[in-house]
């Protein structure tokens, strides 16, 4: 086609050339031609346009099959059912009535649909799902109770008492309002289970309200109560399908273990450490339960907490993972305005704490900003597109600024951990862009002085931690900016004596870099974390005109107006929120050559594919073995690496995972807790491949 058109045009030319001259005699017998001419170039154009239609037809029919919607269509049919009868149980056919309902309801269909008794077709998908290979079940894969049976064969069985403390994922919270707008949720789970997803599809706004807290009191907004599900069932898994603690917990039952010497803590993540306490009272419970064991068991207690659960430990104990547990734990049951246990109640009533994936010292910080993380700015764009509908970056942000629990996560140390423009401790070599500058942005942005704004730090400016620790900070709603300076500390204290008053401000409890660990020389801490998946470690942003935002207008008696009130790190007004949130990931920057990759606006570091391997290990590897964080000499903490080998035709990795969540589930991890809870963890030694003792050893500790 392209060389008939040049043709084409050739000729054309000629034409407008030859009509320019003069009409001579001799060209009287070319213009009559002309006529003629055109015609032929228009049958040839016609020729080649049915030559061009026939080649196209027959590419059409040599397609293959399978790409072809009628192939296409019948297989995502088939796909989902198949995926049905692998996820749905019996027992949730008897809520596809209520399910059409709320269906109805909210898209205001009036229809009245009769009570249909699927009473048989349960009984048949029972029978049907029976006979289903339980290798194809995504909620067992054939290592169910083989690791307690190993160990039950060496004649080992339950010695100490174990408290498990889960992370965000692995605590479910269930409603117990009974105001009539939330009557339809009560006790069902709104994190959790396939409720979960059909009230965030189909009842998005009334889910929103009822998992935001109340920005001023960081408590129930009224009309609303939700508590964090009880019962070692409650964190078993996510929703049906996804196991999160039943391997542990199976494993841990063959070698005697119960409800009366195994407790779950479940707690209300959303809430900060305080306000745990206050409104359900959640480490005097636990420092009940361990004080329990010990007089009906005359045992020390093992503490297994996993991913936030290590950060709320600390507080309680000195760092069991729920805002550094270990640190918030321990030190509250020590202090005598708090716990009253007294300096010496760690060493008595705990044996060992161990620390599965811990967010020790940050985890996420860019959800406070833009609502994003890795895994939603790396989500093919049909995925990305259903997302943004139906639960938006404003909707995630807005969620994320009401959950003080989460702040807790922040990342703590600045620049000494995390690096600074020049460099990081976990820089590769010949890096062509340092992690120390946490954001970056490849272009300029809308000048801030079109709105009147002057930022204390120009947007156009690489950032390292403590830039962006501001910068975000200063883009949250001042209530976010209350809650989080009340209740946090993200800096580091290498002056003993200053780490010995912390221990009586609970702001510092979260922050193993301002505390020290417990007066407990004979507990013993083990980390075991994950290493081999890349991980999002620092990002690339960009930013827009700034936009209007109606839900960052201060709330009444939220702003910073009494001088102790130090809620905005800056001694200036803060800034006009409404007008200051137009940043996201730059999700279309994707550059696989470079050191380190980018993928999506993520650079990418080592870790377990959700942490970043400094927080995972540095504390364990490095910190605490020095006196200033460790004066009681506890047993220099063990490090256990599990690298991520998973296995390609199991759909969550197999025995040999280690990715932040499914570690629960490998068979390393099983073993580990075992052999500590059946008095065998003298068996357990360092083993590490990765490289955080010489990242943690680059950290400016002094």
């Amino acid at each position: 086609m392209s060389t008939l058109s040049q043709r084409i045009r050739t000729r054309r030319s000629a034409n407008h050339s030859e009509a320019a001259k003069p009409p001579f005699e001799s060209d009287v017998g070319k213009e009559q031609d002309q006529p003629q001419q055109l015609h032929d170039v228009q049958m040839e154009a016609t020729q080649q346009a049915k030559l061009f239609d026939a080649q196209i037809h027959k590419m059409k029919k040599e397609r293959r099959f399978f790409v072809k919607a009628r192939f296409l269509f019948p297989l995502g049919i088939l796909l989902g059912i198949l995926l049905g009868f692998i996820l749905i149980q019996p027992s949730d056919l008897q809520d596809i009535h209520s399910n059409l309902l709320l269906i109805m309801e909210e898209y205001d269909i009036s229809l009245k649909i009769p009570d249909i008794d699927l009473s048989r077709v349960e009984l048949e998908w029972k029978r049907f799902r029976n006979n289903i290979p339980e290798v194809w079940k995504l909620n067992n894969d054939g290592r169910e109770f083989q690791v307690g049976e190993a160990m039950k064969a060496r004649g080992l069985t339950a010695h100490y008492p174990i408290v498990l403390v889960p992370g965000i994922v692995s605590t479910g919270l269930e409603s117990w309002s009974t105001s009539p707008e939330y009557r339809a949720f009560f006790r069902e789970k709104l994190w959790g289970g396939f409720n979960m997803v059909s009230q965030v599809i189909f009842n998005r706004e009334k889910w929103i309200s009822a998992m935001m807290l109340d920005p001023v009191t960081g408590l129930d907004p009224p009309g609303v109560k939700i508590r964090a599900a009880e019962g070692i069932g409650a964190a078993s898994s996510f929703m049906t399908g996804y196991w999160l603690w039943s391997k542990i917990v199976e494993n841990l039952a063959v070698v005697n273990y119960d409800t009366n010497n195994l407790h779950l803590a479940p707690y209300d993540w959303r809430l900060s450490m305080c306000n745990l306490e206050e409104r359900d009272g959640y480490f005097s419970k636990l420092k009940t339960t361990i004080e329990g064991f010990k007089a009906r068991q005359g045992k020390k207690t093992v503490i297994a907490a996993h991913s936030m659960g290590s950060t709320v430990c600390p507080s309680f104990l000195c760092r069991c993972h729920l805002v550094d547990c270990s640190t918030f734990s321990f030190k509250w049951v020590e202090s005598p305005e708090h716990g009253g246990g007294g300096p010496d109640w760690v060493e008595n009533h705990i044996e060992s704490y161990i620390t599965i994936a811990g967010t020790h010292l940050a985890k996420a910080m860019a959800a406070f900003l833009s609502g994003e993380m890795k895994d939603t700015v790396q989500m093919n764009p049909a995925g990305a597109y259903v997302l943004e509908r139906f639960f938006s970056r404003k909707e995630r942000q807005k969620l994320f600024c009401s959950w003080a629990g989460s702040a807790s996560m922040w990342i703590k140390g600045g620049t000494d951990v995390w690096g600074d423009a020049n460099w990081a401790p976990d820089d590769e070599p010949e890096s062509s862009h340092t992690h120390g500058e946490l954001i970056a942005f490849r272009q300029a942005a809308v000048p801030l002085s079109a709105h009147n704004i002057t930022p204390s730090v120009e947007p156009t400016k690489n950032m390292t931690a403590d830039d962006a620790s501001t910068w975000i900070l200063e883009r949250t709603p001042s209530t976010f900016q209350k809650m989080l300076w009340t209740n946090y500390s993200f800096g580091i204290e290498r002056n003993e004596q200053v780490l010995k008053k912390n221990a009586l401000d609970p702001r510092k409890w979260t922050n193993p870099l301002e505390v020290q660990l417990p007066n407990a020389p004979s507990m013993r801490i083990i980390c075991v974390y994950g290493h081999g998946k890349e991980t999002e470690r620092s990002y690339w942003y960009a930013h827009g005109p700034h936009e209007y935002e109606e839900s960052f207008v201060e709330v009444e008696d939220s702003t910073c107006t009494d001088p102790t009130d130090k809620c905005n790190y800056v001694s200036r007004p803060p800034l006009d929120m409404s007008f200051s949130r137009a940043n996201w990931i730059d999700a279309d920057y994707t550059q696989e050559t470079t050191t380190p990759k980018v993928r999506n606006g993520v650079k990418m570091g080592e870790g377990d594919g959700t942490v970043s391997l400094l927080s995972l290990g540095a504390m364990c590897a490095e910190g605490w073995k020095r006196p200033r964080w460790n004066p009681g000499g506890s047993k220099l903490p063990l490090l256990r690496y599990l690298p991520h080998q998973p296995a390609p035709n199991i759909p969550r990795g197999g025995a040999n995972t280690s990715d932040h969540v499914d570690i629960l589930g490998s068979t390393g991890l099983n073993e580990l807790i075992l052999k500590v809870a059946t008095g065998a963890g003298h068996e357990i030694e360092d083993r590490f491949v990765s490289r955080i003792r010489e990242f943690a050893r680059r950290v400016r500790w002094d």
